[in-house]
């Protein structure tokens, strides 16, 4: 049975509803937390799942203008941002952090010294046997 995500505009709790589909747009659905039938459907988003090859093609169109990108921190940050997200894989927190960093200008020197345990995680090393 699918779930339909609401929220209440009395009391602005979110809730789930199981409707069949010939229940849905039929049945009466009311608030699970105060019984206001006051609610609106929320609209999840939507993914699409692309294959391995998908992105990495969409990758490679994006490095195209590659050239140029270590003197200019924000469009490296974006860029770093853009394939964080074709990546389709949960990110560490460090890498959220040093992308909002390359936007908002910091060099990725000012990014290195400002983090000097940044570099430690990536492995390599002779400190690693």
């Amino acid at each position: 049975m699918p779930t339909y995500d609401y929220v209440c505009l009395s009391c602005h709790q979110r809730f789930d509803v199981f409707l069949s589909y010939s229940e849905y747009g039929v049945k009466k659905v009311t608030c699970t937390l105060c019984g206001s039938a006051d609610v609106k459907r929320r609209l999840n988003r939507i993914r699409v799942l692309k294959s391995e090859n998908s992105r990495m093609e969409s990758m490679a169109d994006d490095l195209s203008g590659f050239e140029g990108l270590e003197d200019d921190p924000k469009a490296l940050g974006s860029m770093m941002r853009k394939m964080g997200r074709e990546m389709g894989e949960e990110l560490p927190p460090e890498f959220d952090d040093v992308v909002d960093r390359l936007e908002s200008g910091q060099s990725p020197e000012e990014i290195e010294s400002a983090l000097p345990d940044l570099g430690g995680a990536v492995g390599g090393g002779d400190d690693d046997l």
